[in-house]
């Protein structure tokens, strides 16, 4: 496959060996390019030879450099290849549940093992080609991380609606051997694939440890748009306790047999239960962060650090601050505490319901821009509103409904402040302490 350069990195090797942007790189080391895994792999090490075409013209290119030292060239898009798209239909897919009017990209499905390693994202291993099995393995991408929900094989299909969701489980064995670290995920749906099956899947995938470095256990997110789609219900008080009885039996377990917990429940099994979050040693090394596993702790305890060694505000400070109905409790108690240390801080903190969404929604990185005017509007208690970053897209500009900050801004008549997503950056942010740089 030929690669065409769409520009190069000033000082980089791929310059001083004469790489220009319009070049067509056709392999490494004999090796062809089909995306950035191949091409971050076969151009780490320190001598590597490039087949390139340049002006019609085929040159074999032999570079010197430091051992994984970025060669410097970059590609009309990041991945090379296009992303690779679900074919599955979960049952309790999020994207299905999505009102209609909403950025393109939002419906865009990705089941791409190289977004995996690259950033984290969660694969279901039924789009993968025996090709790119052996790749994961010959390549040792690793860690992977995967989306179970169930070993059953029989249930795995009914839950995905793929009928080849039960076969592929057969890749969790084959990572194993091969020395492939994975971070496993558990999306519970009440009375599908919690009780007896939640036990069948746990005791699978202890089993696969060390190559199965976490377990994740979240609820299943329900909107209020479900229209024909499979009748899932919500989680109360009762089963999320059920269920998290299960979680922390099997935890204590492998605490015993492995010395880690392996098995994380997501904060929002503790928050249904009225359980209170564990301390931080109870998630080792915080391995499934970004699905919302111990984000809590993390954050309350970075917040409380950055408190203690931060000096009190000297000029009076009065702001806003909105979040998600999950955090909000969190969020009102860190705010009492950098008021008793800071008499000149007043902060107001707004739970905002999710009426775009609805359903049992409640995280802050789903709020949209139109419930927090709807439900902010003539409500401030300042001129100055603190809005978490996990709300925005990546530019940290625009809300999941299209809302822009200038929009918002000018809808409540005020300045928006981003708050960063870790306690630290959000306790300066709050106390209106800048960067140095």
């Amino acid at each position: 496959m030929a690669v065409k350069i769409a520009s190069v990195d000033k000082g980089s090797a791929a310059e001083c060996a004469g790489l220009c942007e319009g070049n067509m790189l056709l392999s490494v080391d004999g090796n062809p390019i089909n995306d950035m895994l191949d091409y971050q792999f076969y151009t780490a090490g320190p001598k590597i030879e490039l087949s390139v075409n340049i002006g019609g013209n085929l040159k074999n290119i032999t570079i010197e450099k430091e051992d994984y030292q970025p060669l410097g060239c970059n590609f009309e898009s990041y991945l090379i290849d296009k992303h690779h798209s679900c074919s599955n239909h979960c049952m309790f897919c999020f994207i299905d549940q999505m009102p209609k009017g909403m950025r393109e990209s939002l419906y865009f499905k990705d089941d791409d093992e190289r977004l995996s390693f690259l950033f984290g994202n969660y694969i279901t291993l039924t789009n993968l080609s025996e090709h790119e099995v052996q790749r994961i393995m010959k390549l040792r991408i690793s860690p992977i991380n995967i989306s179970v929900h169930t070993v059953d094989p029989q249930l795995r299909i009914r839950m995905m609606a793929n009928k080849h969701a039960g076969e592929t489980l057969k890749y969790l064995n084959d990572f194993a051997q091969a020395g492939i670290q994975m971070n496993c995920q558990l999306v519970m749906c009440r009375g599908v694939n919690d009780g007896d099956y939640l036990r069948q899947s746990l005791e699978k995938l202890m089993s696969l440890h060390p190559a199965v470095q976490s377990i994740a256990a979240v609820p299943a997110g329900l909107t209020a748009h479900r229209k024909g789609l499979y009748p899932l219900v919500a989680y109360d008080k009762e089963t999320a306790s059920q269920t998290l009885d299960i979680l922390e039996e099997y935890g204590e377990k492998c605490l015993k047999q492995f010395g880690v917990r392996l098995i994380y429940p997501g904060d929002e099994w503790f928050l249904l239960a009225e359980r209170s979050i564990p301390p931080t040693e109870y998630y080792d090394e915080f391995l499934q962060l970004e699905n919302g596993v111990g984000m809590w702790r993390m954050y309350r305890d970075n917040f409380l650090e950055e408190l203690e060694y931060t000096d009190p505000i000297q000029q009076p400070r009065s702001m806003d601050v909105v979040t998600g109905t999950m955090a909000a409790p969190l969020i009102k108690e860190m705010a009492q505490e950098a008021e008793k240390q800071n008499p000149l801080l007043k902060l107001t903190v707004h739970a905002i319901k999710n009426d775009f969404f609805g359903g049992n929604v409640g995280v802050a990185g789903l709020v949209t821009g139109t419930d927090i005017i709807k439900q902010c509007k003539g409500n401030l208690q300042s001129d100055l509103l603190g809005v978490p970053e996990v709300m925005l897209r990546t530019e940290r500009d625009m809300f999941l409904d299209n809302i822009t900050i200038p929009q918002l801004e000018q809808e409540l008549g005020v300045k928006v402040e981003i708050l960063s997503v870790d306690g630290a950056g959000s306790l300066r942010g709050m106390l209106g302490i800048t960067e140095e740089i």
